[in-house]
């Protein structure tokens, strides 16, 4: 990072940390919200946009070469007037990572001048337009739009370092899309009564992104079509140059037919919920008492401080008060035992677990009630704690899910068929992956700050959609055509500014293009210097002019800038 900009963040960060400071509090007998004969102006020459990190996202899209793969692979226009597929895909995309809810929220982003600017386009599509280019895909189409996903996914693994390709680690699961249309082709009624769609979705846990989203009828079961993504998981994970891949799923995805064609791979590890049959039971409660342990189950997090008294379970106690019947968890004891399924030629490890259950009513203790849960995999060097622990852990899928279906809203179904919807599903669920692969690339270069590039790597990694939205999307940012450059100029800060700084911009440029630079002014970096300290004559024309080079403070010019401005530029103000 450049001494220039580092000393914008820190000033910006300490003027806050000023208005933060408790220490000099003092007792007020007036409002903190002081503020009154607020009055609103227009600019007739100075525009901006309040969600600014579009632009890097843009240039992600450019550099791992989206654009170009959709465009050339697609091929669902035969006529461009004047919208290319990549327009139409990206514009979905896009609207979900500026904030947007529904397919009318383009009607905001499309009548924003600034907007359309800062893509450098002249119009979008608008909703209806949108839709209709959703209606064009067949199933086809859909599982060419996945593929296509998936190679641009391999650019961005191959510039991860030795340690990511470990493991990955396949989760699946289905999940209901509940839809109030009367009219919706291919809806029907799930298990639980709701009219909706049932799509299927795959992830990679160690990043969070959907590999692969297939939307099914409302009432098919949770485990169909699950066979065929899964191999096209694996073979992408293969093509990719994982060391180990391990599938996980709950019970209605151990498909007993497909364990003996992945367990043939030698890379492939699996760990999946098994239904309770009689039999089963029969086998656990048979096991002789030594060949049961106690399952220990870790913290669910480490006490930084100190240790703070836990407060009244207050469901408890209305349940004690008005006698409902309550099952209490006393322990859990873990076993194993070699079993072949049905449809297997070959033989297993099933972990079973042992959950002592006491029921009570009221204070009263009715009687001792014993649960078994299964677990079937092929790992035969963990211990059975760990099988358990492994299987477990699939259940952060759940909390991706719940961020595909209420913050992306990429599993909703606004269109009237199946095909529609799924690739409408696709489109948007793009966003959540342009989310984790430009935290992917934030580099890691050796030296002394690597640890803590790394860290924050995965903190942007791990993050919720609104967090990432909130820190790096929704940044205000004028926007000014100059020359062959299109600036977004940062106009606020915060916390996470440092991240999404020039050293993680360069990650994300393409080093071929000239199109974009980021400034921002030096009257923000430095509030007291004045307009005539600064070179300029009339300091309300600063934001509509072509940018002085005492009030550029950073920019992210590319190679090709390098060599034909290095003479014009202060060597302080190049990165």
């Amino acid at each position: 990072m450049k001494i220039i900009l580092r000393r914008w963040l820190n000033n910006c960060k300490a003027r806050i940390m000023r208005r933060l400071d408790k220490s000099k509090d003092t007792m007020t007998f007036e409002p903190e919200f002081t503020a009154s004969n607020i009055h609103y102006e227009v600019s007739a020459k100075i525009g901006a946009i309040s969600c600014g990190g579009i632009g890097a996202i843009h240039l992600l899209a450019k550099r791992l070469g989206l654009v170009e793969a959709l465009d050339q692979r697609l091929q669902l226009l035969k006529i461009h007037i004047p919208y290319q597929d990549s327009d139409h895909v990206l514009n979905i995309g896009y609207n979900a990572l500026c904030g947007g809810a529904c397919l009318q929220d383009l009607e905001l982003r499309r009548n924003d001048e600034n907007y359309l600017n800062a893509l450098g386009t002249r119009r979008i599509p608008d909703p209806t337009t949108a839709g209709d280019y959703c209606r064009r895909f067949t199933a086809a189409d859909c599982f060419t739009f996945i593929d296509i996903v998936n190679d641009i996914r391999l650019n961005v693994w191959a510039k991860q370092p030795k340690e990511f390709f470990k493991r990955a680690t396949i989760n699946m699961d289905g999940t209901l899309s509940e839809t109030i249309g009367e009219c919706k082709k291919g809806m029907n009624i799930a298990y639980d009564g709701t009219w909706c769609y049932h799509p299927l979705l795959l992830t990679l846990a160690e990043t969070r992104e959907v590999l692969s989203i297939v939307n099914r009828s409302g009432n098919r079961p949770s485990h169909e079509g699950a066979a065929a993504e899964v191999d096209r998981a694996i073979a992408l994970c293969d093509k990719a140059g994982f060391e180990k891949i391990v599938l996980r799923g709950d019970t209605d995805f151990s498909q007993t037919r497909h364990l003996d064609r992945w367990d043939s791979k030698p890379k492939v590890r699996f760990v999946f919920g098994y239904d309770r049959t009689r039999n089963l039971e029969e086998i656990g409660a048979n096991l002789p008492e030594s060949a049961w342990r106690r399952l220990e189950r870790p913290a669910r997090y480490q006490v930084k401080t100190q240790p703070r008294r836990r407060p009244a379970n207050v469901k408890e106690q209305i349940v004690k008060e008005r006698e409902f019947e309550n099952k209490r968890l006393d322990s859990e004891d873990v076993a194993e035992f070699l079993y072949q399924p049905t449809a297997c030629h070959e033989t297993y490890r099933m972990v079973v677990v042992r959950k002592n259950i006491s029921v009570e009513k009221g204070e009263q203790v009715l009687f001792p009630l014993i649960v078994y849960f299964f677990y079937i995999t092929n790992e035969w060097e963990w211990t059975p704690a760990e099988v358990v622990f492994e299987a477990n852990d699939r259940c952060n899928q759940e909390n991706d899910i719940a961020q595909l279906k209420n913050v992306v809203r990429a599993l909703h179904a606004p269109l009237d068929n199946l095909e529609s919807n799924w690739a409408y599903m696709l489109m948007t669920s793009l966003a959540w992956n342009l989310k984790a692969w430009w935290a992917l690339m934030l580099p890691e270069a050796p030296g002394r700050w690597q640890e803590k590039h790394r860290a924050d790597k995965q903190w942007a990694l791990k993050i919720e959609f609104k967090t990432f939205l909130n820190a790096f999307m929704l940044l205000p940012c004028q926007v000014i055509t100059t020359g062959r450059k299109l600036v977004y100029r940062l106009l606020s800060w915060n916390p996470h500014l440092p991240i999404f700084s020039v050293r993680s911009m360069c990650s994300a440029v393409d080093k071929q293009s000239t199109e974009v630079g980021i400034w921002t002014s030096r009257s923000a970096a430095t509030p007291k210097a004045s307009s005539r300290k600064a070179g300029i004559q009339n300091p309300k024309e600063t934001d509509v002019r072509r940018a002085t080079r005492s009030e550029c403070v950073t920019a992210v010019p590319l190679r090709l800038a390098y060599e034909n401005r290095i003479r014009k530029w202060p060597r302080a103000s190049l990165v």
